[in-house]
C-alpha cells in the first residue's frame, strides 16, 4: 500500500469512501459485505474511512460506525462532515455534531470536513449567526477533531474566499479530481492554488463516478495498445499518483471486486509516461463533446443582461458530459436575472464571439437541460426526510 505523511501520520493514499456502499434488495446499506469490505480493506493496508452526515439517507455513518468499531481505535481515521452545504432555515453543528459522534460510536474523529463549500453553502459557513467554523475550531481545541478540512464543488473564486475567511484553520481540501475534471472542472487551477498555499489535496471522484472506469471501445483500445493488462480505473488511478500533493484518493467502492482492483492499484505508486499522459488528455478532449469556449469574455460586454457568458457554457460543458445536481447547484446560487433563461437572444454576443459559437442557443439549450435535474433544494428535502425517519427508527 502507498502511504503519505501528514503531520506525522501515515495514512494510506487510497481511502474507502462510503457514499456509494453495496445494497440489499431493498435498497438498505447490505452491512455483511460492507464489512467484508473493509476486513479486506484493513487486512491489505487501507486506514482511511470517509463518510458524511448525508450518504446513503444517514445509514453510512452508522453502518460505518457499526464495522469499525471491531477494530482498535488506533488502526484506522475515520472523516465525516458538517452538512452546511444542505439547505435549512437553520444550523445547528453542535447537534449535528453529537448525533455523528453517537452514531459512529466514537469520542474524536481524525478528520472532520465542512461538506461542500460551494457558491451557495460558503454564505452559511461564513454567516456569524450559526458560528460553524467557530464551533468546530473548538471542536478541535478538545481534541473531539483531530484535523479540520472541508470538500468542494465550486469554483476556484469561492475557494480562494472561504480560505481567506478561515485563514490556517483549514488543513487539508477535498476536491473533485481526474484527468477529464483536470481542464472540464478546471481542477488544475484549484489543485495550483491549494499546493501554493501549502494545503494538502484530497481527492474525490477519481473515476467521475464511474465513467472512467466504462471507457468506450474506441477510448479502451487506445489505452490497451500502451499497457494491454490495466484496467481503465487503474489508469485513472494511476495519473492521480503522479501528483505529487494529493495526499488522499477516495474511491466510493460498491462491492469486493472494485476493492480488490483498487488495493492491487495502490499497491505500489507508477506514474505515467509522457505518452501514457498524452494519451489520457486525448481521451478527456474526446469525452467533452464541449462548446468550444475559450473565456476570452468578448462576449460579456455587450450582454445587456451582465450575463457571465463563459461561467453559464463552462457549467453546460458539465451538464452535456454529465448532468447531475453537483453541477447545477452552483447556478441556484446566482441570482435569477443572471441565470441562463435571462438571456434575452439579443445575439451580440455570438456577433463578437471568435470560436463563432450560437451562444443564446446554447443558453436556451442550458435552460431547458437544468428543467431536467432535481434541484438541490429538492434534495434536501429528501435527504431531511430520510434523516427523519432514521430518527424514527432509533
Amino acid at each position: 500500500m502507498i502511504y503519505n505523511d501528514f503531520q506525522g501520520k501515515k495514512i494510506s493514499m487510497l481511502g474507502f469512501g462510503a457514499m456509494r456502499l453495496p445494497l440489499a434488495a431493498d435498497g438498505s446499506v447490505d452491512e455483511v459485505q460492507t464489512a467484508e469490505m473493509v476486513r479486506y480493506a484493513m487486512a491489505n493496508g487501507v486506514n482511511y474511512f470517509d463518510t458524511a452526515y448525508p450518504y446513503h439517507g444517514g445509514h453510512s455513518e452508522l453502518v460505518l460506525g457499526r464495522i469499525l468499531r471491531q477494530y482498535p481505535r488506533e488502526k484506522f481515521f475515520l472523516a465525516t462532515k458538517y452538512p452546511g452545504h444542505q439547505i435549512s432555515q437553520s444550523y445547528d453543528p453542535a447537534a449535528v455534531f453529537e448525533d455523528q459522534l453517537k452514531k459512529c460510536g466514537v469520542e474524536y474523529f481524525d478528520f472532520y470536513l465542512l461538506h461542500n463549500v460551494y457558491e451557495n453553502s460558503v454564505k452559511t459557513y461564513m454567516d456569524p449567526r450559526w458560528g460553524i467554523l467557530d464551533y468546530f475550531r473548538e471542536q478541535k481545541r478538545l481534541g473531539r477533531i483531530r484535523h479540520l478540512g472541508f470538500s468542494t464543488h465550486g469554483g476556484l473564486d469561492t475557494m480562494r474566499a472561504f480560505l481567506d475567511f478561515c485563514g490556517d484553520d483549514m488543513e487539508f481540501c477535498q476536491i473533485q479530481l481526474n484527468y477529464l475534471d483536470w481542464t472540464l472542472q478546471d481542477a488544475k487551477a484549484k489543485y495550483e492554488m491549494l499546493v501554493e498555499r501549502k494545503i494538502p489535496v484530497w481527492v474525490m471522484e477519481p473515476v467521475r463516478g464511474g465513467r472512467l472506469a466504462r471507457l468506450t471501445e474506441t477510448e479502451e483500445t487506445a489505452l490497451k495498445a500502451l499497457r494491454p493488462e490495466r484496467t481503465p480505473a487503474a489508469w485513472a488511478l494511476r495519473y492521480l499518483q503522479g501528483l505529487e500533493h494529493v495526499k488522499v484518493v477516495l474511491s466510493g467502492m460498491s462491492d469486493l471486486a472494485q476493492m480488490r482492483e483498487n488495493v492491487n492499484t495502490f499497491e505500489r505508486r507508477e506514474t505515467l509516461s509522457p505518452e501514457e499522459m498524452q494519451t489520457l488528455m486525448d481521451i478527456a478532449e474526446g469525452m467533452k463533446n464541449s462548446i468550444p469556449c475559450t473565456a476570452c469574455r468578448y462576449c460579456c460586454g455587450g450582454c445587456p443582461q451582465g450575463l457571465d457568458i463563459p461561467m453559464l457554457l463552462g457549467i453546460y460543458n458539465e451538464i452535456r458530459f454529465s448532468p447531475s445536481t453537483n453541477t447545477a447547484m452552483r447556478l441556484d446560487a446566482l441570482p435569477l436575472d443572471k441565470r441562463p433563461d435571462a438571456c434575452v437572444g439579443c445575439g451580440k454576443c455570438a456577433m463578437v464571439c471568435p470560436q463563432a459559437i450560437d451562444i443564446p442557443k446554447a443558453l436556451r439549450e442550458l435552460a431547458e437541460a437544468l428543467k431536467k435535474i432535481p434541484s438541490w433544494a429538492d434534495v434536501c428535502r429528501q435527504r431531511e426526510e430520510a434523516q427523519r425517519k432514521l430518527a424514527g427508527k432509533s
